[in-house]
């Protein structure tokens, strides 16, 4: 499929994904921006942009992945370098939004960083955000500027679907995941099942119980994130326990931190299968974990953003 770009279009990637962007740009048939990242002795981030922006619709790719602190920095520093530059819209595709747990107060004396760093991306300059499944959907309500939330839910369970797995049940791995799990399972036309999390007081153990027939069946544990892979791989062992055939597991954001991918290539889980929104780097890359690219999707909506057509499509 060819695309139809204006003259006015420029689309630019930071360091936290490059392999996404590159695969982005090769599917627009155009050439990722000329600008240079660099940092002095102390750490400072500096941009440069190699070409000029004026009047453009620039499209800039950056996730907040690890390192997030930085990779946000640079993203700040960015827009500020566009806007400056006198471009004409600003548009900010982050396939992962980090900060986004602490989307309230579920305590008394902390932050809600989510606000947080939507309002540093648009006090910066940001027009847009093009992004791919929030923690939570109301996250973009933090947000004063047009924010398109896409979702990588269908590439996964089109993956799923291929597969023919038979006596599919689909498992949210906590209280949390139900509405997730529940448009996969609706996708695929199966059942849903729960893994009820329960900690009776602070030091004791977690009890789970499993809400919902598995014993026998294929299961697929669906997440958002896995971030040290705890819940994912306690979840699993829980359902082999209680009689599940085999566990697969999925998530859009790979954050695989800590203890993650020991965990998992010690775990029951057969197939771990994520999306390209957080660069996997190569000690990540183990045989169990599957990763699909979000570049078409994400592709599909600058198309639609650039040309002035429907997203809502893409949100169905």
């Amino acid at each position: 499929m060819s695309y139809k770009l204006k003259k006015n279009f420029k689309m630019f990637a930071l360091q936290s994904n490059q392999d996404l962007a590159g695969e982005m740009a090769q599917i627009l048939g155009c050439e990722l921006g000329r600008c240079t990242s660099t940092q002095f002795s102390d750490g400072e981030i500096q941009i440069h942009i190699e070409e000029s922006v004026r009047g453009c619709e620039v499209f800039l790719i950056q996730s907040a992945s690890d390192p997030s602190n930085e990779h946000i920095m640079e993203l700040l520093i960015m827009i500020d370098a566009l806007k400056r530059a006198s471009a004409k819209m600003i548009n900010i595709v982050m396939p992962y939004f980090s900060y986004a747990r602490q989307d309230r107060k579920a305590r008394s004396r902390e932050p809600i960083t989510a606000r947080l760093i939507a309002n540093l991306l648009e006090t910066a300059g940001a027009t847009r955000i093009l992004t791919v499944d929030f923690h939570s959907p109301q996250t973009q309500g933090f947000f004063d500027i047009p924010v398109d939330h896409l979702t990588g839910i269908p590439i996964i369970a089109d993956y799923f679907k291929k597969k023919e797995l038979e006596d599919l049940v689909i498992v949210a791995p906590h209280n949390g995941g139900v509405v997730r799990a529940r448009k996969i399972a609706n996708y695929l036309n199966v059942p849903l099942a729960l893994i009820d999390r329960r900690r009776p007081e602070h030091d004791e153990t977690e009890i789970m119980h499993i809400i919902g027939t598995i014993e026998g069946k294929n299961v697929i544990i669906v997440d958002d994130l896995i971030d040290t892979g705890g819940t994912i791989t306690t979840g699993a062992h829980a359902l082999i326990e209680n009689g599940a055939k085999a566990v697969y597991a999925c998530c859009t954001h790979p954050v695989l931190s800590g203890p993650a991918i020991r965990r998992i290539e010690s775990s029951a889980i057969k197939e771990l299968v994520v999306t390209n929104t957080i660069k996997l780097s190569e000690e990540k890359r183990i045989g169990k974990i599957t990763a699909l690219s979000v570049a078409p999707l994400l592709v599909e909506a600058i198309d639609r953003i650039h040309n002035q057509k429907a997203v809502s499509p893409l949100f169905e």
